[in-house]
């Protein structure tokens, strides 16, 4: 019979009835003050019982100190157990503990820190090492470098077997640190696209900025194309004034930026002036009678028209 069984579900009367005992081990291991009242207590197996108390402490919502008494068989002496402070069922919990490589968002880090990948990274692949050496047969194989440096040189009429090693120069391990290309490792498809979902919720055609744009990207003059498999689905910014700019966006992205949105038009231009000469328009000189003046007659009018 295991010892849960044997266990009592009754509190020891003793026990339950050492309050004041419990109370007074509760404030001597916190502080004044944050033991409030007693709000139960549990049988904890037989002569053993656990009394609780309400913690006043700021920043411990809902925790309980826990002071355990007990006695010994056929004795009337309750002694003293432990005394701890435990979260209730409503307690205030620190939220569960997430390492750091969980934790790690974009734009944590910061100038000096450094951040190692794992070894088993989704996100890479191993690249070019120069592991994969060709066959012996192969046109680019060592021994045929060996040959043709022998050839080139005329040095020496040893075998091309007896020669040293073959230069790295010309070797697939150098022109691939040449170009560039001699990583030890490069990013898998599912780097590639869970770097392309990122982009595409960042800078994507389902973006507010993208649904009221004028036009997408893959027609704006500010996009800079980009190599690879990732260039046939985004490219580069280089407007500044676009709030993507130096981001990688998706072609089907667009802003109010775009090169094409709003072309200005050229100013009106008036019509040129057009004075009629075939005819004589007559002004009076002086005003009419209504106004208190002479008005000019009709015969120094068209003397003056003929002036």
């Amino acid at each position: 019979m295991s010892a849960a069984t044997t266990r009592s579900r009754t509190p020891d009367r003793l026990c339950a009835e050492a309050v004041d005992l419990a109370r007074a081990a509760a404030e001597e291991a916190a502080a004044p003050g944050v033991v409030g009242e007693h709000t139960g207590l549990v049988s904890e197996g037989d002569r053993v019982v656990t009394h609780f108390f309400e913690c006043k402490e700021l920043g411990y919502r809902g925790w309980r100190w826990a002071v355990t008494v007990a006695r010994a068989s056929r004795a009337k002496i309750v002694t003293l157990d432990e005394a701890v402070l435990l979260p209730g069922p409503d307690a205030l919990l620190a939220p569960e503990w997430v390492p750091w490589s969980e934790r790690l968002r974009p734009g944590d880090m910061g100038p000096g820190d450094l951040l190692p990948t794992d070894a088993e990274d989704l996100r890479l692949e191993p690249g070019f090492s120069g592991e994969d050496e060709p066959a012996p047969d192969s046109a680019i194989s060592a021994d045929m470098a060996e040959l043709v440096e022998a050839e080139d040189a005329e040095v020496t009429a040893a075998p091309p077997r007896n020669l040293p090693a073959a230069p790295s120069r010309g070797s697939i391990a150098a022109l691939a640190e040449e170009l560039g290309m001699r990583r030890a490792r490069v990013l898998s498809r599912y780097g590639l696209h869970v770097a392309a979902d990122r982009w595409e919720e960042a800078f994507g055609a389902k973006t507010p900025m993208a649904q009221a744009a004028p036009a997408p990207c893959v027609s704006c003059g500010f996009l800079v194309p980009i190599g690879g498999s990732l260039g046939q689905a985004f490219g580069l910014c280089a407007n500044e004034f676009s709030p993507a700019d130096g981001r990688v966006v998706s072609l089907a992205y667009g802003c109010g930026g775009h090169s094409e949105a709003a072309v200005m038009p050229k100013p009106p231009q008036p019509a040129p002036p057009v004075v009629d000469e075939t005819r004589v328009d007559p002004f009076p000189l002086r005003p009419s009678r209504d106004s208190g003046s002479v008005p000019v007659s009709d015969d120094e009018t068209a003397e003056l028209g003929h002036s």
